[in-house]
């Protein structure tokens, strides 16, 4: 399914051939995201993947990067997450070099001008204003921060506004230099080119460099913040979040843990679906969630519902998490959340994108790339007393954490109600 080689000094490389494929894709993994900022660095990760994109050694502006992809109808982004930041861009596959070359530009060669520095500060901070703004942002926020603490796992990867207005260039430089090296990164490439070709134009575009990338703290106990966060807003629909801490990336368990969220809130047969929203009518929007860490992670159930149908909502989750704690999936509906994580890993190998994050990710923050047939094979082991005893060991009133965002009236006595039916 792929091919890896980890060039002298420079990134490693792992490609995947798909025959026939009109598009190339690429996707660049830095390791490092907001988990390894300090005191004095925070929101930098995010700051640092934004002015790449204000210009280049060879695509000196903005315009000139992104008429360098979208004018030969590609398209291409960045996100920065807790443990890395990916840059990824999607072409015909005609234009694959010229790919590789952005993607070098903006990760070892850009620009970090002073003016384009301070310019970039206002326009981060009208993104974290947006996001407090979203009331199903701003719950996600306090979430963090009650299941991961105040620390780097929990605070937003954006920083506060006070954290971008005061963050010194010299910061941002010495981040760049420490962090954003050809060697600390992974370039996964998929498409229909052999792997040679691959690793031979990213050489060409990253060039050689090590750096010295300091560790990151190790994670906090989970959970590490209070047991109920809030915030108040005159909003028509109230916003919740329930969770508890999960696995680790890279659990023994991690494919039991894919299971039992597919059978509770993932996609529109789940529990979650079902019966708080079909059979009770009590959200519009309610859904499960996994994110995982090195050495931490968390299951949630995230909804919108009616301020004054909060406790009801609350409850009916906390049944389907009871259910899964007490009770054996039955046989069909276990087999019904495999096939649809297997079918749904099956249907993303079709696209070049898809691929390139399936095996990049895996490449950068795995302790192996598994192929498409392995992750089947892990799904299809997993039974109906692997999901409960999983169940038994997540689902405690002591782990749960909550956040809600509403109107301050409908806000009191939530942490009372935070308990699973016996």
């Amino acid at each position: 399914m792929f091919e890896r080689t980890a060039l002298p000094a420079g990134p490693r490389v792992i490609s995947a051939r798909l025959p026939a494929a009109r598009s190339v894709s690429i996707a660049a993994y830095v390791l490092a995201g907001s988990r390894l900022e300090t005191a004095g660095q925070v929101g930098v990760a995010h700051f640092m993947e934004h002015l790449t994109f204000k210009g280049t050694t060879a695509y000196p502006t903005t315009r000139a990067i992104s008429e360098a992809i979208e004018g030969v109808g590609g398209s291409f982004n960045a996100a920065t997450d807790r443990e890395s930041t990916v840059y990824w861009v999607r072409v015909p596959r005609r234009e694959t070099a010229r790919a590789m070359d952005v993607i070098g530009e903006l990760i070892v060669r850009p620009k970090l001008a002073e003016a384009d520095i301070q310019s970039e500060r206002a326009v981060i901070i009208e993104e974290i204003r947006s996001y407090l703004d979203d009331p199903s942002e701003y719950c996600q926020i306090l979430f963090q921060t009650a299941m991961f603490g105040d620390g780097p796992l929990g605070r937003e990867i954006c920083g506060e506004e006070s954290d971008v207005a005061a963050l010194p260039a010299a910061a941002i430089h010495d981040f760049w230099r420490s962090a954003y090296r050809p060697a600390n990164t992974v370039v996964a490439v998929v498409g229909d080119l052999a792997h040679d070709e691959a690793s031979g134009l990213a050489a060409t575009a990253f060039g050689t460099g090590n750096g010295v990338v300091p560790g990151y703290a190790p994670a906090p106990a989970l959970p590490a913040g209070p047991r109920v966060r809030t915030g108040r807003r005159a909003t028509s629909q109230a916003q919740v979040c329930i969770g508890v801490p999960a696995l680790h990336r890279d659990h023994p368990d991690s494919w039991t843990l894919a299971v039992l969220n597919a059978v509770l809130g993932d996609g529109m047969s789940s529990r979650l679906f079902l019966s708080v929203r079909e059979e009770l009518g009590l959200a519009y929007d309610v859904s499960s969630g996994l994110v995982d860490y090195a050495d931490a992670g968390a299951l949630e159930v995230s909804a919108g519902v009616d301020p004054a149908s909060l406790p009801a909502a609350l409850e009916a989750i906390l049944v389907e998490l009871a259910r899964l704690r007490d009770e054996l999936v039955p046989e069909g509906e276990l087999t019904k959340a495999k096939r649809y994580l297997s079918g749904g890993l099956e249907l993303r190998m079709d696209d070049t994108r898809h691929v390139a994050s399936w095996i990049g990710g895996q490449e950068a923050l795995h302790d192996r790339v598994l192929t498409l047939e392995e992750a089947l094979a892990a799904v299809e082991a997993v039974d109906g007393a692997m999901v409960q005893q999983l169940a038994e060991r997540l689902f405690r009133d002591d782990a749960m954490r909550l956040a809600a965002v509403a109107p301050a009236r409908y806000l009191r006595g939530l942490e009372s109600r935070l308990r699973l039916p016996s």
